[in-house]
């Protein structure tokens, strides 16, 4: 649900990654981050509390185009891996206009691969939300590790909805801006189509 900003003719967009913890979030906002001149960001933000290692980054204003008139702007936004922060889940995801759901592509964490996707279903469907009618785009990470599963088998337990993919070895960029362009690109589309501005 995007925010729009009449004064400033700017409409905002807001992209979270989910995903198991230590899948691979995290690095897909930093280096989204590191890739962009520095007039086109604002300061990358990071909010660590003593029991949630990290509660998101906020934001990263990205400049995409324009529709109508008015200027897009990107804020990008990770939620806590652990499920047990389902509270800090939720918040994160009110408003939210498109999801990169990063896979962590190992073999031993092909369950909380599936835990994770169930509660982003749960949590969207909560909020009001369609998981097939939002923009999401699955990035399977961690693809040069020995024991990362075939794509063919993440598929079957981890994107039941069809959703766009890509490979991604994040931490060293492979697949992190093709992700996030994937998903910019999916919510410019539906705006384009929906906001009466």
């Amino acid at each position: 649900m995007s925010f729009i900003n009449y004064n400033a003719k700017e409409i905002h967009c807001k992209l979270v990654y989910y995903g198991p913890s230590l899948g691979g979030k995290t690095t897909n906002i930093q280096w989204v981050y590191q890739s962009l001149a520095q007039d086109q960001k604002s300061k990358l933000v990071a909010l660590n509390t003593e029991i949630e290692r990290t509660l998101f980054f906020d934001f990263l204003p990205l400049e995409v185009g324009e529709i109508r008139g008015f200027q897009t702007r990107f804020h990008l936004y990770t939620v806590p891996g652990q499920v047990i922060y389902d509270a800090s889940r939720k918040l994160i995801l009110k408003g939210l206009d498109g999801v990169v759901f990063v896979v962590d592509s190992q073999a031993d964490r092909l369950e909380e691969n599936i835990a994770s996707m169930k509660n982003l279903e749960k949590n969207l469907e909560q909020q009001g939300y369609n998981i097939k009618e939002i923009p999401l785009v699955i990035q399977y990470n961690k693809r040069d590790l020995p024991n990362s599963m075939p794509i063919s088998e993440l598929r079957r337990h981890v994107n039941k909805h069809n959703a766009p993919e890509v490979e991604a070895v994040a931490f060293e960029g492979k697949g992190v801006l093709d992700s996030f362009k994937m998903v910019s690109k999916n919510v410019i589309q539906v705006l384009k189509g929906g906001v009466s501005v």
